[in-house]
């Protein structure tokens, strides 16, 4: 099946709905445990086309989107949740130079981090959940000391 090639801005950076459904192909699958080779076993592609799809370079088409969906076990609107206001149309009208803004927004989503994702990946491997609410609630207090 070929490629879906987005048509490139006039500044050459990818879609932000792009880049973003690509992050949320990549944080499931790296919740998962899934290396962008199996994810691509999985779906018939290699690790580079998994790779650009998670960049948002190129483009997922609908009937690849549905197929992800199946095989990361998520509805197909799980790529689409936690769209910033600016990319989805709810933040009013877009301005000029909005990409830009929106890459370096995006940039700084801990979400989009490995490290949060390796951390998430660890708190789901401790068994036992008293254990697991402890480590939370220490997070949680560590940071409020932080802030103040």
């Amino acid at each position: 099946m070929p490629e879906h090639k987005q048509p490139v801005s006039r500044t050459g950076k990818p879609n932000p709905v792009d880049i973003h459904v690509g992050s949320r192909v990549r944080l499931r699958r790296t919740l998962l445990g899934l290396s962008q080779e199996k994810l691509g076993e999985a779906v018939g592609l290699t690790f580079q086309q998994i790779q650009k799809y998670e960049r948002g370079a190129n483009r997922i088409g609908a009937s690849r989107l549905y197929h992800l969906s199946r095989v990361l076990d998520v509805p197909v609107s799980f790529f689409f949740e936690d769209m910033p206001p600016e990319i989805s149309g709810k933040g009013g009208k877009a301005s000029a130079g909005l990409a830009e803004r929106i890459q370096e927004e995006f940039s700084a989503d801990p979400l989009a981090k490995r490290e949060t994702l390796e951390l998430v990946r660890a708190y789901y491997r401790i068994k036992e959940p008293t254990v697991r609410k402890r480590l939370f609630d220490l997070a949680k207090s560590l940071a409020a000391a932080s802030h103040g």
